[in-house]
């Protein structure tokens, strides 16, 4: 039983999640402790732990985030979400708040087209949804967008904003649907993607 920590304090998307990827590989099993001071990481850590199989708890120490992940020891069963998950790998990446050079058309282009979604099949809905750049202010402060977009999270849609955006703009708490997400995670479901959209 392997027991490790690792200090990502003050180190920006995707670092966190790359160095507890690491660790993580470099044991069989035992816990592994992670430190950051970012909601973004903390959430970008435990997301990528709990998708590799591994226990996570979160404890809060003033302004420090400690993720103990434990790998190994468990046997997960598959959950009905997990069962009720899109089989499609389609990714729509929204990189704008608008669509083409005309801002105030392209919000309405965009609001248009991410409401389109919940007419599709089910079957041609995206698997994920990733949103950076001033993307991020749509899963923020578009309240009628949002409602759109709680409904396809519903149906199954992943929705992530990037971590790093949301704190560009200091507006990580503000998030209203969906989760925060990381350079790490977006470029891998960006090139495992049977195909990619780009609105924006």
């Amino acid at each position: 039983m392997g027991e490790k920590k690792v200090d990502a304090r003050g180190l920006a998307c995707p670092q966190p999640v790359i160095m507890t990827k690491n660790a993580l590989s470099s044991i069989d099993e035992g816990i592994l402790t992670v430190l950051v001071d970012s909601i973004a990481s903390r959430e970008n850590v435990k997301r990528f732990a709990e998708s590799q199989g591994c226990t996570v708890n979160v404890k809060e120490k003033g302004d420090i985030f400690e993720i103990e992940i434990v790998k190994g020891f468990t046997c997960a069963i598959p959950s009905q979400e997990e069962k009720d998950s899109i089989k499609s790998n389609k990714v729509v990446f929204v990189s704008s708040d608008a669509i083409g050079p005309d801002y105030e058309l392209g919000k309405e282009l965009m609001k248009g087209f991410l409401k389109t979604f919940l007419d599709l099949d089910r079957k041609d809905l995206p698997k994920k949804m990733i949103f950076v750049n001033k993307g991020v202010h749509i899963t923020c402060f578009w309240e009628e967008t949002i409602e759109h977009l709680k409904k396809l999270e519903e149906m199954g849609v992943e929705i992530y904003s990037c971590g790093a955006c949301l704190n560009y703009f200091k507006i990580t708490d503000q998030l209203k649907v969906g989760k925060i997400g990381n350079a790490f995670d977006s470029v891998q479901s960006l090139m495992q993607g049977d195909s990619v959209v780009n609105l924006g």
